[in-house]
Order: C-alpha cells, then sequence, then structure tokens
C-alpha cells in the first residue's frame, strides 16, 4: 500500500517502509467520531507504519482498520489500565518502537483515556517524542454547526453520575459563556429534566454527528425532551451546548 503526502513547495514525498522509525516515537492519534471516511491521511499512515497499536477498545480499532485493509498489532489499554501499561509503552519507544495510541473515537485525552499516558512517558522519558495526530472531536463538530457565538465557551466533558452532580448542574444555569459537555443515551434524559429545573432556557444538542441522521436540534430543554421521546431518538453519544 503506497502512501505519500505533500511536501513543501507542492512536491509529494512517500511514506513507505524505509521511513525512519529507529528513534521510536508515541503517536496520539485522531480517530473518526462516526463516519470511518473522516480519518485523515496522516492518522492512516501512521495506522499503517507504527510498530503496535495500543487501544481503548482493541475491537473498535480493529474495525476501522479492517475498514481500510490494514492488519496490525494491537494492546488494550484503557482507564482502567492506562498507568499499567504506560510502564510498557515506555520500553517500547526505549527500544526504537513507534507506538500509536487511540480512543475509541475522536481525540484521546478529551473525555477518554490517553492524558496518563503521556504524562507517564513525559514524566519518564522526558526527551521521547510525543507527536499529536490530530482528527476529529465531538466537541469542534457540534460547534460548528451549532450557530452558536463562541469565541470563548467552557468545556465539561461529562457530567458527574452523583456526588457532585446538582452543584454542576447548578452552575451551568450560572454561566456567563457557553458550556459545552457530553452525555450518554442512559442519561440525556435526566440532563434535561435537571437543566430545566434550575432554569436554563436555551440549549443546542448534537445527535448522530458525522452520521447518516446527524442533526442539531435547538430549543429549550423541555422541548428536545419531548422531541426526543416522541421520535424514540435517544440513541448514540450526545453533544449538549448550554447556552448563557
Amino acid at each position: 500500500m503506497g502512501l505519500y503526502y505533500p511536501g513543501e513547495g507542492g512536491s509529494v514525498i512517500p511514506m513507505n517502509e524505509s521511513s525512519d522509525l529507529s528513534a521510536g516515537k508515541l503517536s496520539i492519534v485522531g480517530t473518526p467520531i462516526g463516519n470511518l471516511g473522516d480519518l485523515s491521511f496522516r492518522a492512516l499512515w501512521n495506522l499503517k507504519e507504527c510498530t503496535v497499536i495500543y487501544a481503548e477498545d482493541t475491537r473498535v480499532i480493529s474495525k476501522l482498520l479492517t475498514h481500510y485493509g490494514l492488519h496490525k498489532s494491537l494492546q488494550r489499554l484503557d482507564a482502567a489500565t492506562e498507568v499499567k501499561k504506560a510502564k510498557e509503552v515506555c520500553e517500547r519507544i526505549e527500544a526504537g518502537e513507534h507506538v500509536v495510541y487511540v480512543s475509541d473515537a475522536g481525540t484521546p485525552g478529551i473525555s477518554d483515556p490517553g492524558a496518563r499516558l503521556v504524562a507517564y512517558v513525559r514524566a519518564h522519558m522526558p526527551e521521547a517524542i510525543i507527536e499529536a495526530i490530530p482528527g476529529p472531536s465531538a466537541l469542534t463538530a457540534a460547534l460548528s454547526i451549532a450557530g452558536v457565538d463562541a469565541p470563548t465557551f467552557t468545556f465539561s466533558g461529562f457530567a458527574p453520575h452523583k456526588k457532585g452532580r446538582q452543584t454542576f448542574i447548578k452552575e451551568l444555569a450560572k454561566s456567563d459563556i457557553p458550556v459545552v459537555l457530553y452525555e450518554s443515551p442512559h442519561r440525556i434524559q435526566k440532563l434535561l429534566s435537571e437543566l430545566d429545573a434550575v432554569g436554563v432556557k436555551k440549549i443546542s444538542i448534537g445527535r448522530e454527528l458525522t452520521k447518516l441522521h446527524e442533526e442539531m436540534l435547538v430549543g429549550t430543554p423541555k422541548e428536545l425532551s419531548e422531541s426526543l421521546k416522541k421520535r424514540k431518538a435517544e440513541r448514540g453519544e450526545f453533544v449538549v451546548i448550554v447556552e448563557p
């Protein structure tokens, strides 16, 4: 599989088995959040050329690799094993291997495992090469089609499940800038009810982003709750933008 990328002045530089990876490095690779066609060329090259891929869930990355006809050595590294496996990753980098890390979808470290891995490698191998291979992000995808004027905003990840949740919800209602958060299909109705209870007047919800049935819903928490229930559309993860 011959892969190339554009060099300076429009020249084309090959990316193949002769690439020098002898120094060893860690690549943090962003992967599609739904549409497999969103994988960047640079991400594809890294997945092809790396020595090993560490993944939040090897079953998820296997589907992406199969889609692109790639077969690679896979190792699981999720939130529960992140620190334990980080030592192993350091040993591989030291041995000159090119290690790739991917989460299930989007950019590792953004409400996904990856941050503790990078912190460990930086602490134990200060000279190690750690590179970002940017990719899809539900956060930016939602903001790009929400029509919300957000030169400044707060990203809060997932709301706490239990401890501190009520305080978290109340703070959302007080914010004077947009707040973006993620929510699962199992708790989206609970979140909408809580936002309605604290007086939030307008929100935007991104659903099925980059997929066939992508949509951005705008309205009050109560209106959107009723819409989701009526259409039985409480599927997939949601991006919720709470407007001030």
